[in-house]
């Protein structure tokens, strides 16, 4: 714990227990010294049986050194839960013996019927007291109105929508907007200050009509702005597609890909890296790396670091999609640019990200390509799950791409795959053969290092706009 400056101490009242829950103690810095104090008594001779002689007492004292950190507990303890039962005369039995396995046991000590006994999944994140003085009602901007709260949903929102004034559209709804709202202008309107903004907004129009829609991270890869300014800016040119083939993309104003065949090149695949050992590989032999973990998960015994600094509508005209802040190592014209790779899927690359969402136009395979115009010109109806393509088609797809990830792990570690059968191998064997250009394409991949905004989740973006 003293090696890491972020995590606090923990006290364990019943160490062997596992159910005991400790209470954290917070580091501090100090300037104080630790001192060896020894006592010694010494006992006078007692010459007359009367005499009461008091012991001689002298201290010692020695400084060892100096202490630069001390922990501190100053939180409440925590509800210790005990494995306990209480019987019908309200006698407590200790459980423990029932429910811990100290050693391997037979199937008997499996089948014993024990009463009811469920630990709570998570104790309290705050171990200090909070006043709360039941305040009232959170004061919102003028025009918010509180939701209506039904007997099937009791929970409410705690804030206002986010001013973006994105315009959301589900695949079953009839009408697509055709102009954005008139707060999505006035929003952009306000924060597009100077030329470089001018340019942007025409960049992102030029984008549209060469393609009608877009993902986020796809627009993030052809223009250089902050994240926090295309917030503003998407919005004001085009419509976000909540549900269907064209799920978490960007559609322009006006256009409708359920009427137009030609825009089954714009669909989702929502496609993520397998791991696991019946793939050959665990999760930890996995070259690209995952966003988040469980396992990094260790509230409260962590110190709260310090949140990111909120962007304003003031900060956003000061130019951060300008020439901008002194010092900043790349150019303004590529310092918010994503990587291609992070909207494209190249031949022998790997993903940036374990989960991916690509337009069927940007999976750059000619043979993933085949699969997807294998219905050109015969089109006949749009649906929900594959839109213009045929049935299966990105199962199809997965499958393939699957198999090419798992070439490019196994040219580059092979010693994971050396159990895997000859009959398996051919059966896996992919119509291209990995060069050393490839080679050095996929280092360059792993090295890659995502922007600031660059989640590829749909969730992600939905409640950046809601």
């Amino acid at each position: 714990i003293y090696a890491d400056p972020a995590k606090r101490l923990e006290l364990y009242f019943r160490p062997k227990d596992p159910y005991c829950h400790p209470v954290c103690a917070n580091r501090f810095p100090t300037s104080t010294m630790l001192l060896r104090v020894r006592r010694s008594t010494k006992k006078k001779q007692q010459l007359d049986a009367e005499e009461q002689i008091q012991p001689e007492v002298q201290f010692e004292m020695e400084i060892l050194g100096i202490v630069t950190t001390v922990y501190k507990f100053q939180g409440m303890s925590d509800f210790q839960y005990l494995a306990m039962h209480s019987g019908p005369d309200g006698k407590q039995t200790s459980m423990y013996d029932k429910v811990l396995m100290l050693k391997p046991e037979k199937e008997e000590f499996f089948n014993k019927d024990l009463p009811l006994y469920i630990p709570p999944p998570i104790f309290s994140r705050l171990d200090t007291p909070v006043d709360y003085f039941y305040r009232p009602d959170i004061q919102h901007r003028e025009g918010y109105n509180n939701p209506q709260v039904s007997g099937e949903n009791l929970i409410g929102l705690s804030r206002a929508r986010r001013p973006h004034n994105a315009i959301f559209v589900n695949f079953d709804d009839e009408e697509i907007p055709t102009k954005p709202l008139d707060a999505a202008v006035q929003n952009w309107k306000k924060v597009c200050t100077n030329p470089v903004d001018k340019k942007v907004e025409e960049e992102l129009r030029k984008l549209f009509e060469v393609r009608p829609v877009w993902s986020r991270n796809a627009v993030k890869a052809n223009i250089s702005v902050h994240p926090d300014k295309l917030k503003v800016l998407l919005p004001y040119l085009a419509y976000y597609m909540l549900t269907g083939p064209w799920r978490s993309l960007w559609v322009r104003f006006g256009y409708d890909p359920r009427k137009h065949p030609e825009a089954k090149i714009y669909q989702v695949l929502d496609f993520r890296i397998r791991c696991g050992m019946k793939y050959g590989y665990a999760a930890t032999d996995m070259p690209v790396k995952a966003k988040r973990s469980t396992y990094n998960y260790s509230l409260p015994i962590t110190v709260k670091k310090q949140g990111s600094h909120t962007v304003s509508v003031h900060d956003l005209k000061q130019g951060l999609g300008s020439a901008g802040t002194s010092g900043a190592k790349k150019p303004p014209s590529s310092r918010y640019k994503l990587k291609e790779s992070v909207y494209i899927f190249r031949e022998g690359a790997l993903p940036p990200y374990r989960q991916m969402f690509y337009q069927l136009c940007d999976l750059n395979v000619e043979s993933l390509q085949k699969i997807i115009h294998r219905n050109d010109g015969t089109e006949s109806e749009c649906t929900e799950r594959d839109g213009w393509c045929l049935a299966k088609t990105s199962d199809d797809l997965r499958d393939s791409m699957s198999l090419m990830i798992k070439q490019i792990i196994r040219s580059t570690r092979p010693a994971l795959f050396s159990n895997t059968t000859s009959s398996e191998d051919g059966k896996e064997q992919l119509a291209y053969e990995s060069g050393e250009e490839e080679d050095d394409e996929e280092e360059e991949e792993e090295d890659f290092k995502p922007s600031d905004g660059s989640e590829n989740e749909m969730e992600t973006e939905i409640l950046d706009y809601v």
